[in-house]
């Protein structure tokens, strides 16, 4: 008689409760995923995109239509789409424009082979198509690109001003773009043209006012700081002063809570309090003995300092802010310093003029004509405090898009232009390449596509007769002709009209989201941990803590 087989034992490797899906359905619920982030931020993409009013938790109202903006706030928990908001991230924060189109090209490549996914091709063969035709479209970016002559200085500065133009023309400040493109490009030009560390603009945002109210200034302004008495009595603009910026706190020192000094006699009480008193007028008269006629400090100045450099004429503010200090340091020189004792002539700065001012209903301190000045200040104005928000935001879009444009000089034209150009290329491309290559490579130059059709259909135009066209005109050779959202014809020669992009803000978006795109392909498990019933509970105790705390409790010690 044959004996069964015994029994297997059923192997337990996952917590209970652990949610694990694979498979074909895995990798298309990502897909599906992806797809529909791209779908909220399609309506912002082009010079007609919508904006989204997106509020938090606490209430707070944020109106934006930048990419990286909206999917930080939106807080997306799905695994496989946190991706996305990955790659908006990494181009904000290289390239500082293209954020929504990063995101619109990676979704609309996994839509492109999605039928592909469903009738069995391996996504590792649609990842080697990916890539392949990215590694075609970089190549043809860097050949057809345009190299700005730098040598002409007027030259490189329109330049310079039609690539700021061209990314706020999809911001809520398009209205104002010649003047906010020429600020944009003083700003940048202000800096220190190896390093062009963006930081060193400041943004200050004052509501009330209109746009055109906003300024850059050429070197430091920074808010009024807390004063005491005797801070009106003092003069409020000099020209060519002497700057002090310290890191001293010059106030009375209360005793320490828990200091005990015994005196037998009230002159010794006397002579501590004079003591206190002795020491913080060596360090004002330290200060005077310097020629100073600024003096800021990062911690605070009490009302005897505020008071004793108002009778001397000088100007004093504490509690700066640290990296308002720092900005002021790199734009009038000097340094800071942590004493008052032994301040030489070389660490203190200097500007051609200071002055406090009203601006809006704040006062601000201006330090202009500073001969460092490695660093400037926007100061923006406007209706409501969204709306400045919305303008720092843009302006910092136009930033970064202008700094790249100084550090590469090599432009291609916006408006769906290059990626028609692109298209046409690869479908050419993979004609002559056999096997399911030449269908992924295709779908790859179709997926190339949603950018002018966004523009399109965001403009409410008809984007399938004017994709009909700029095909046929990339077809006879004219490589440069995109989405024209205000002309009759609908398209025009975008080069010609000034609609000019950093190549390099191209080249990042198809390098990330080929990248993006292949990630999500290559996943086709997701095992996701169950979650706590405590949403945070604290750190485990270690073993036998209970037992050792239960020792003792009516029981008798065991003895040792």
């Amino acid at each position: 008689m044959q004996r069964g087989l015994p029994m297997q034992p059923t192997v337990v490797l996952l917590k209970e409760g652990t949610d694990t899906s694979q498979g074909k359905p895995q990798l298309l619920s990502n897909i599906s995923a992806c797809l529909a982030i791209a779908e909220t931020l399609a309506s912002t993409l082009g010079p007609r995109g919508m904006d989204k009013l997106i509020v938090n938790e606490r209430g707070e109202a944020q109106i934006t239509n930048d990419g990286a903006t909206i999917l930080k706030l939106l807080d997306i928990v799905h695994p496989a789409a946190r991706t996305l908001v990955d790659i908006a991230r990494a181009q904000d924060a290289e390239v500082g424009d293209g954020t929504t189109s990063v995101v619109l090209l990676a979704a609309q490549l996994l839509k492109e082979v999605r039928g592909y996914i469903e009738e069995g091709v391996s996504p590792h063969i649609i990842m080697k198509g990916f890539r392949k035709a990215a590694e075609l479209a970089i190549e043809h970016i860097k050949s057809v690109q345009i190299t700005v002559d730098r040598s002409d200085p007027e030259q490189f500065r329109s330049l310079l001003l039609k690539c700021a133009s061209t990314s706020m023309s999809s911001k809520l400040i398009h209205s104002e773009k010649p003047f906010f493109s020429n600020m944009v490009v003083e700003a940048v030009q202000c800096l220190d043209q190896e390093d062009l560390n963006e930081g060193l603009i400041g943004v200050k945002k004052i509501p009330g006012g209109g746009m055109q109210d906003s300024l850059l200034v050429k070197g430091v302004a920074f808010k009024k700081t807390f004063t005491y008495a005797g801070a009106e009595q003092q003069p409020k603009s000099f020209r060519n002063p002497l700057i002090l910026s310290l890191n001293v706190e010059l106030e009375l020192k209360a005793e320490k809570d828990n200091a005990e000094v015994r005196v037998e006699h009230v002159s010794d009480y006397q002579a501590i309090v004079d003591a206190e008193w002795e020491i913080i007028y060596r360090k004002l008269e330290a200060i005077e003995q310097t020629g100073a006629k600024i003096v800021l400090s990062k911690l605070p100045i009490g009302d005897l300092a505020t008071q004793w450099f108002a009778d001397r004429d000088i100007f004093c503010a504490g509690r700066v802010p640290a990296d308002d200090l720092q900005r002021v340091v790199q734009a009038v020189g000097g340094s800071i310093q942590s004493t008052c004792s032994d301040i030489k002539r070389e660490y203190l700065g200097t500007c051609g003029y200071f002055e406090e001012r009203q601006i809006g209903g704040e006062r601000y301190n201006l330090f202009t004509e500073c001969p460092k000045a490695k660093t400037c200040t926007l100061i923006l104005r406007g209706g409501a405090e969204q709306f400045i928000e919305e303008v720092e935001r843009s302006l910092h879009d136009a930033i970064m898009v202008v700094k790249r444009a100084v550090k590469n000089g090599d432009i291609v034209a916006g408006g769906g232009a290059i990626e028609m150009d692109l298209s046409s290329r690869i479908r050419k491309h993979a004609l002559s390449i056999p096997g399911k290559l030449q269908l992924v490579m295709i779908a790859f130059a179709k997926a190339l596509e949603v950018i002018p059709r966004q523009i399109c259909d965001n403009a409410g135009l008809d984007s399938t007769d004017i994709l009909n066209k700029l095909r046929m005109k990339h077809a006879n050779g004219e490589q440069w002709y995109g989405v024209d959202v205000d002309g009759p014809e609908g398209i025009r020669n975008n080069l010609e009209a000034f609609v000019w992009e950093p190549s390099l803000v191209k080249v990042n978006a198809i390098n990330s989201a080929t990248e993006a795109a292949c990630l999500i392909l290559s996943v086709d498990e997701t095992v996701r941990a169950p979650q706590n019933e405590a949403q945070n509970p604290g750190p485990k105790a270690p073993p036998g803590t209970a037992q050792r705390a239960l020792r003792g409790r009516g029981r008798g010690m065991p003895r040792r």
